[in-house]
């Protein structure tokens, strides 16, 4: 009988979209640092590979205001995982960084060099934008075209690797008192020459502890899936229905294997929310509860505004979907945030027909169709399906994204990990000095020489 396969957990800190319940009695702040350290002692008790923040690089707006259903307030990534490496010894720290505006060498020395003091848990999630309105923000605006953005991710990844990779593993300190170096025959200097940047010099930065930050990427599109299988090590999924999941596994493995790599240089772990209960009928009230909590009627508004490109604070939330079709021409109501919907209408009449069908508000449409997936049911049920789902090869484990921000974790953490214990498939400890790659149970990187 084979090994049973373990299961990877990663935290996502919770905060922008309907996801996260702010109105909830135990919200508390999205920049306090307390909120961030209670997060992360909680996932880290949980035994979890790694915490997860998001980045923000421009607040959104809504019709010309701030939007006032998102988080106001979007710290540095980096700054807060530094904050978080003073207080947590294992569980590894992952950020989302732009590769559209910010340079390579810059980027790379700050992961290398948190890196360092983490002793290997650092990860960096690689994304792109073609979004003029965040472009604003930076002197390059939003030049870039959609079509260059993984271009130029690629290029940038590539430098950033060749960077950390330009010192060999023995280039220490050795005599940290005087300050002398290992011999200069162990650092190479750069010279890279591309479409979108030129690097010449010598990395200041030694070579961490696990080679250098772990890569996670969360592409979806054709060439975001060809980006993960040329350069991710984890990639962060939105498929978290088990058919969806198998076929993207699947998918990505496949392109794993035209390049050359295997399916051990790489983790899937797709988004999953949870709510639990002690009975099945339970946690299904529970979870209609927590849809309800997520999808206020200024939320349910805001979101058909989103696809109707339309005002339609008008309209009566218990009242039926607008008739009027959705305004293509205008300019979009809200900036800032990524539309996954390309075929728009098809995507309205499908809601008209669901709506129709059943009976449904736009505010129940809206719970129906913005708030489904994830696990719902006792802890032993959702134990039973997360080693199904890594048993089956649908997925390596899950990033768990909880409802509420500081606390939403705990539950999780206290009534499913233990479960999961009990069958063998996660850990029970961490290992002393892991780093993150080996936490992950990745390779070492390839060397590019």
């Amino acid at each position: 009988m084979s090994e049973k396969r373990q299961v990877h957990l990663a935290a996502h800190f919770p905060g922008v979209n309907n996801v996260t319940i702010w109105s909830d009695d135990r919200a508390e702040s999205q920049i306090a640092f307390s909120s961030f350290e209670r997060f992360a002692r909680s996932a880290e008790r949980g035994l979890f590979d790694y915490l997860f923040l998001a980045e923000g690089l421009r607040l959104r707006e809504r019709k010309g205001v701030i939007h006032d259903l998102d988080v106001v307030g979007r710290p540095h990534t980096l700054a807060v995982l530094a904050a978080l490496a003073g207080v947590t010894e294992h569980i590894g720290l992952v950020g989302t960084l732009q590769t559209t505006f910010n340079e390579p060498v810059e980027l790379a020395k700050q992961l290398a060099t948190l890196d360092h003091l983490t002793d290997g848990r650092v990860g960096w999630n690689v994304v792109t934008s073609s979004d003029a309105f965040h472009g604003a923000n930076f002197r390059r605006g939003g030049f870039l075209d959609h079509a260059d953005r993984y271009t130029r991710a690629a290029e940038f990844v590539e430098v950033a690797q060749q960077l950390w990779q330009s010192w060999d593993a023995d280039a220490v300190v050795a005599d940290p008192a005087r300050g002398i170096f290992a011999e200069r025959s162990h650092i190479r200097d750069i010279e890279h020459h591309g479409t979108h940047f030129n690097v010449v010099g010598t990395f200041p930065v030694p070579a961490s502890p696990q080679g250098h930050p772990v890569i996670v990427q969360a592409g979806e599109s054709e060439d975001g899936r060809e980006f993960a299988a040329a350069h991710a090590e984890v990639i962060f999924s939105l498929y978290a229905e088990f058919d969806a999941a198998k076929q993207f596994y699947d998918d990505i493995t496949r392109r794993l294997h035209r390049r050359g790599r295997s399916k051990d240089e790489l983790l899937i772990l797709p988004a999953s929310t949870f709510v639990l209960g002690d009975s099945d009928e339970e946690a299904n009230e529970n979870a209609r509860s927590v849809r309800r909590a997520q999808v206020s009627p200024a939320t349910a508004i805001a979101f058909l505004e989103d696809v109707w490109n339309r005002d339609l604070s008008g309209y009566d939330v218990d009242g039926p979907l607008p008739t009027i079709d959705p305004d293509y021409d205008a300019p979009d109501l809200l900036r800032g945030k990524a539309r996954h919907t390309r075929d728009v209408p098809a995507l309205v009449q499908s809601w008209r027909d669901l709506a129709a069908a059943e009976r449904l508000s736009i505010r129940d449409l809206v719970i129906r169709v913005s708030t489904r997936g994830g696990f719902v049911g006792t802890p032993q049920h959702i134990a039973t399906e997360i080693d199904r789902y890594v048993q089956e090869r649908a997925v390596d484990g899950f990033v768990v994204v909880p409802h509420t921000n500081p606390y939403g974790l705990d539950e999780f953490v206290d009534r499913v990990v233990p479960l999961l214990q009990e069958r063998g498939i996660y850990r029970d400890s961490y290992t002393d000095q892991a780093t993150l790659r080996e936490t992950l149970g990745l390779p070492r990187p390839r060397t590019l020489r």
